[in-house]
């Protein structure tokens, strides 16, 4: 429950960061010599949530053979990761002026609610080596997942301080632990994201996104997710 209400809380002050950081920039000054070549280094942080969960599968708890309270059914969880924005156009090839365009290459663990149940390995090997069957193994298992991503992302407002940005689509790569019923853990879908974020001194900048997880489920299990979070960049 604490685990809970704390990944709650990263989503709240997720979105304080953004108000506050909205209400900031009222009068954007123009971007410093310090940007650079437009390309930036980033780590985020904040709040994810499973469009289902997993529980009452073989590896997450055993089907749920501890009885009452032993399902590894969470939901909401936290991330962390790090990517790199690197510059392919500042005006869209000519297309568009003050609207650049950025290839995303983002590497993002996640870690979803987990509690202590019936630990599936534990139980087959101490029942296979001889002993009792059926038998218990409780633990923690824990749930992860791990997505890695490359997205096109359009960044509005070249040469300005705040600068919100879209991701119209990406193609993510996940693994996710313990694997399906089937033995599987590798996916893969589409993200769809927006954000901004504001220089806030030389190439130091802080910003806010939010994404949607779409996945082709070849693990047999909805690996869909939500996110929310801040995060830091540094230009270069």
């Amino acid at each position: 429950m604490q685990v809970r209400k704390s990944s709650r809380n990263i989503g709240v002050w997720s979105v304080v960061v953004a108000i506050v950081a909205g209400l900031g920039v009222c009068g954007v000054p123009p971007v410093s010599a310090e940007d650079g070549a437009g390309n930036m280094v980033f780590f985020k942080g904040g709040f994810m949530n499973l469009n289902r969960d997993r529980g009452t599968q073989i590896f997450t708890d055993t089907n749920g053979v501890l009885g009452a309270g032993s399902v590894n059914g969470g939901n909401a969880g936290w991330y962390a990761g790090a990517g790199l924005d690197l510059m392919l156009s500042k005006d869209v090839w000519g297309a568009m002026d003050k609207t650049s365009v950025l290839g995303e290459i983002g590497l993002q663990f996640n870690r979803i609610n987990s509690h202590r149940v019936n630990n599936a390995a534990g139980s087959i090997a101490t029942c296979t080596l001889g002993g009792t069957c059926p038998t218990v193994d409780p633990q923690e298992v824990q749930l992860t997942m791990m997505t890695i991503n490359v997205a096109p992302k359009i960044k509005f407002m070249e040469g300005s301080a705040f600068r919100p940005w879209i991701i119209p689509v990406g193609i993510d790569f996940h693994v996710i632990s313990p694997p399906s019923n089937k033995t599987q853990y590798l996916d893969m879908g589409l993200q769809f994201g927006a954000g901004f974020e504001v220089q806030v001194w030389k190439a130091f900048k802080v910003g806010v996104d939010a994404r949607y997880h779409l996945t082709a489920r070849m693990t047999n299990t909805v690996n869909d997710y939500f996110q929310v979070g801040p995060y830091v960049g540094i230009s270069f």
